[in-house]
């Protein structure tokens, strides 16, 4: 199928990402969310990142003016029913997702094909839910959208070789790579990634080590770009805590298991750089370590 148009679900993090990327590729996208304001944000953080790439010489002007041009917002879902491809980037719920899903199935064009950008849910349980299982991916963007080089492309019991080649010329035809994932709770990047972020928490819960000598080890010793306690923040805390109960309840093994500092982050309402207090309190210049 060709795929031209383009609905995205959610205007967050991930979704001003994904249509930057769609919009700058020629694609024209269409981004929902139930909150005005929150599609206002999207666009003002999706001119700034256009802008970053107009000053890096990555893009013209010219360029940046067209993608704007190619997105237009909507808070009614059922807006997207007649979009060549939807991307669900909604909250890490399956409950939030499986209903947005259930609300467009009938507005949708047969030939429509529906995605998620979920981190670890199951995809073929999600397609499950739908009319149309054959028809429908796992397509995992990584964070920050237009600077990460990987889509993992998940392909339910039930999807179809047209589906997952469409999938696979779109991801090209952004100038990204495809790594293809098989449907198991969190899939590749995160089945490795969140249990070494859990054990740092671990770590540093059992005092092996602090805050700062925990992510100055990581990135001096392992030469990571970023400490795994500064990557959870980047990430978010209950999304990391999201991705571990679903890998604990998933596998069954205690390997899994959320360390409960992290779930105590969590219930205190530190959840890393969207709350402005995390592993590191942002709150002035500079991060200061809150363990």
């Amino acid at each position: 199928m060709d795929v031209k148009t383009v609905g995205v679900v959610g205007a967050g993090q991930m979704g001003n990402g994904i249509a930057h990327v769609f919009a700058l590729a020629g694609y024209e996208v269409t981004l929902n969310d139930i909150s005005a304001d929150a599609l206002d944000r999207a666009l003002g953080i999706i001119g700034k990142n256009l802008d970053r790439q107009v000053s890096r010489e990555k893009i013209t002007e010219a360029e940046k003016q067209a993608a704007l041009g190619r997105i237009s917002t909507t808070t009614v879902l059922t807006d997207l029913g007649s979009s060549d491809l939807i991307i669900e980037a909604a909250t890490e719920r399956e409950t939030v997702k499986t209903a947005i899903f259930e609300d467009l199935q009938p507005h949708l064009k047969p030939t429509t094909i529906l995605t998620s950008n979920t981190s670890s849910i199951s995809i073929t349980r999600l397609a499950s839910r739908t009319d149309r299982p054959e028809k429908f991916m796992g397509f995992h963007f990584m964070n920050p959208v237009p600077v990460m080089q990987l889509v993992e492309l998940i392909r339910g019991i039930a999807t179809d070789e047209e589906t997952y080649h469409s999938l696979l010329k779109v991801v090209e035809s952004l100038g990204k790579t495809a790594a293809s994932a098989e449907d198991f709770p969190a899939f590749i990047v995160n089945r490795i990634l969140m249990p070494m972020i859990n054990e740092a928490v671990y770590t540093l819960y059992e005092g092996v080590g602090s805050v700062r000598s925990i992510d100055e080890s990581m990135k001096l010793g392992a030469n990571h770009p970023m400490g795994p306690l500064e990557l959870a923040d980047f990430i978010g805390l209950d999304t990391c805590l999201a991705i571990m109960n679903v890998l604990h309840e998933g596998l069954a093994d205690t390997k899994y298991r959320p360390c409960p500092l992290l779930t105590k982050y969590v219930e205190a309402g530190w959840l890393g750089r969207k709350t402005n207090r995390g592993f590191y309190d942002y709150r002035g210049e500079t991060p200061v370590p809150t363990r």
